[in-house]
């Protein structure tokens, strides 16, 4: 089988905490590169996907942008 290529997430939203990033599954390539299989162990509840370049070791989430709500 082929090494995953990204890792997908589904970042939840904390109101005063930073946001948790749930790893949900991977994303393996097709073979002839036009594109991907996506297992999931569970489906996110709002719909959307963050895909992740896949390391052998999971990293750190990555921090979400700040988006200027005020926070210093």
């Amino acid at each position: 089988m082929a090494k995953p290529a990204f890792r997908a997430y589904t970042v939840i939203k904390r109101d005063g905490k930073e946001d948790y990033w749930l790893n949900l599954g991977v994303a393996f390539p097709h073979e002839d590169g036009e594109g991907f299989n996506i297992l999931l162990q569970a489906q996110p509840i709002d719909g959307k996907l963050v895909l992740r370049t896949y390391k052998d070791e999971e990293e750190e989430p990555p921090k979400a942008p700040d988006k200027g709500k005020g926070r210093r």
